[in-house]
């Protein structure tokens, strides 16, 4: 298990450590089955390279969103929960590659209930190669009687208030 990370560890330009990982067949595969889709790119390499002219099989959208919310769950620790993650794909993830996923606080603050909000930018690359930027913003406990799973209503607001929102 991870070491939890309490609001008042986080500064601004912190650098998250990177997590890699050596993507295989299977990585790509099991991603796929895991979220259900079935199209053929994601397992088939004849139809991905012969029909939509690709290099190899390659990761799907939600299987690259899973390694990002464990890139950042397994840095926040267990009481971490993602608020809004956005992500833009650049490119395709294929095996043989090695994925490195980095981030870097760009912010924090609390809001008006006192949890306290985390913002970050999250790269993928495969074998140096930008594939996939992200955005995020997660709850972090400010200390250790809090817990951000435990908020609800008006005391979990993922998203900032902005003055129209007022």
């Amino acid at each position: 298990m991870s070491e939890q990370i309490f609001f008042g560890d986080v500064r601004s330009g912190d650098e998250i450590a990177p997590l890699s990982h050596d993507v295989t067949a299977t990585t790509v595969v099991l991603g796929a089955l895991a979220s259900r889709d079935w199209r053929p790119m994601h397992h088939d390499y004849d139809f991905a390279v012969n029909r939509n002219g690709t290099k190899d099989i390659f990761l799907n959208t939600p299987n690259q969103a899973a390694w990002f919310e464990r890139y950042i769950t397994d840095w926040t620790g267990p009481k971490g929960r993602l608020g809004r993650m956005t992500f833009r794909m650049k490119d395709s993830v294929f095996p043989g590659e090695k994925m490195v996923l980095r981030g870097v606080v760009i912010g924090a603050d609390t809001d008006d209930s006192g949890c306290g909000w985390v913002e970050m930018d999250v790269t993928l690359l495969a074998d140096e190669r930008i594939c996939t930027t992200c955005s995020v913003r997660v709850a972090v406990p400010v200390n250790a009687e809090d817990n951000p799973w435990m908020r609800r209503g008006n005391d979990w607001l993922p998203n900032p208030m902005t003055e129209n929102d007022r």
